[in-house]
C-alpha cells in the first residue's frame, strides 16, 4: 500500500536500518551536499541521511532535510513498497499498453493479465493536509514583486517576518553553482487547450524570496505547455510540490510515453488512488498529502540567466 506522507517513508527507512540521523547543525550551503556526496558514493549507496538541524544563512531552519533516500536498490524498493524494483518492470510493460478500465468487463480483462488499474484514477477532495498552513502573496500593480498575505497558522516563530523561500532549507550543492536550487520538485502544469496535465521534474534556481527560475529543455512536456501559453500571450500557472509519497517522484521522473498521465501512473504503482485537491490561487490540482506546495506563474517572454549548475551528467 501507499505511504500516507513522506514522514512515514522516512520512518520506514529508519526501521529498516537505512537511515542515519544527523542531530548536529549542518549548513545548507555546500556542507549537506558534501556530506551526502560522500555517503552516496560509499559501498551500496550508503544510507539515507536526515539532517535534523539544517542551517540557512547562519540561522537554524524549522524544517529537516532528508537526502539520499532513494540512493540504493533497497531504498528504491522501500519507496515503492516492493521486495525488488524489478518486480514492477512487468507491470509497467502492461500499463504502457493499457488504459484505466471504463467498465467491469474491461477491468476483469486487465485483471486476468495480472494488471489492477482500479486505483489508477485519482480521487478529488476540497482540501488536504498540504493546505493546513497557507501563505498567500498578493501582486503589487506594475511590479514584479509581491506583497505577503498570511492566512492559517504561522510557520515562523517571529510573526512579524513573512514567509519566504529563504525559510526553506534549499541546498547549494557545488561551489561554482549560481545559487540555491530546488532539485527534486514535482512540477505540475496543464495544456491550456487539451487540459492534459503533466508532472515533471525541472530544477529551479532561487533568485529571491518569492522568485525562482523554471529550467525545462525544449523537448520537455512542461516546455511544450509553456510554449502554448506564450503563443496565447497568457501567463502559465504552475504548482510545485515537495515531499509526499515517493511514488510521486518516481512517476515524475519515469520515462513515460507522451500522453500517459503521471498521476494515473502514481496511483497504479502505489496501489492507491492519488487524492487531489485544488490549488488556492491557480487552476491546478495537486496531491493532498505533499509537504509543500509552491503556487505561481511563468510569465510569457520573461527570461533570466540561470546557473551555473552542477548537473547530474557531471557538467
Amino acid at each position: 500500500m501507499a505511504y500516507s506522507s513522506f514522514r512515514q517513508f522516512v520512518e520506514a527507512l529508519d526501521q529498516a536500518g537505512e537511515l542515519t540521523r544527523v542531530s548536529v547543525p549542518v549548513d545548507t550551503d555546500l556542507v549537506i551536499s558534501e556530506w551526502a556526496n560522500r555517503e552516496m558514493k560509499s559501498p551500496g549507496g550508503g544510507k539515507a541521511l536526515l539532517f535534523e538541524k539544517p542551517i540557512i544563512d547562519g540561522k537554524p531552519s524549522q524544517f529537516p532535510v532528508a537526502i539520499n533516500t532513494m540512493g540504493s536498490h533497497k531504498r528504491m524498493a522501500l519507496a515503492l513498497k516492493l521486495d525488488n524494483v524489478e518486480d514492477l518492470a512487468q507491470e509497467i510493460q502492461l500499463i504502457l499498453k493499457a488504459k484505466p478500465p471504463t467498465d467491469l468487463r474491461e477491468g476483469w480483462s486487465l485483471l486476468k493479465q495480472g494488471l489492477n488499474l482500479l486505483h489508477a484514477r485519482p480521487k478529488h477532495a476540497r482540501e488536504g493536509v498540504c493546505q493546513e498552513v497557507v501563505h498567500q502573496f498578493e501582486e503589487i500593480p506594475n511590479s514584479k514583486t509581491q506583497a505577503p498575505k498570511e492566512s492559517g497558522s504561522q510557520l515562523s516563530t517571529n510573526d512579524s517576518q513573512p514567509f519566504s523561500l529563504a525559510d526553506l532549507p534549499i541546498l547549494k550543492c557545488w561551489p561554482k553553482d549560481g545559487g540555491r536550487f530546488v532539485t527534486l520538485p514535482n512540477v505540475h502544469t496543464r495544456d491550456p487547450e487539451t487540459g492534459a496535465r503533466n508532472v515533471g521534474m525541472y530544477r529551479m534556481q532561487v533568485y529571491d524570496n518569492l522568485t525562482t527560475g523554471m529550467h525545462w529543455q525544449v523537448h520537455k512536456v512542461g516546455a511544450r505547455h509553456g510554449k502554448t501559453y506564450y503563443e496565447r500571450g497568457e501567463r502559465m500557472p504552475v504548482a510545485v510540490c515537495i515531499g509526499g509519497d515517493p511514488a510521486y517522484t518516481f512517476a515524475a521522473t519515469a520515462p513515460l510515453p507522451d500522453g500517459l498521465d503521471e498521476i494515473l501512473f502514481a496511483g497504479f504503482i502505489r496501489k492507491k488512488s492519488v487524492e487531489l485537491v485544488p490549488c488556492k490561487t491557480i487552476d491546478l490540482e495537486v496531491p493532498s498529502d505533499v509537504d509543500f506546495v509552491l503556487e505561481g506563474y511563468v510569465q510569457p517572454g520573461e527570461m533570466r540567466p540561470e546557473g551555473p549548475f552542477g548537473d547530474h551528467t557531471g557538467f
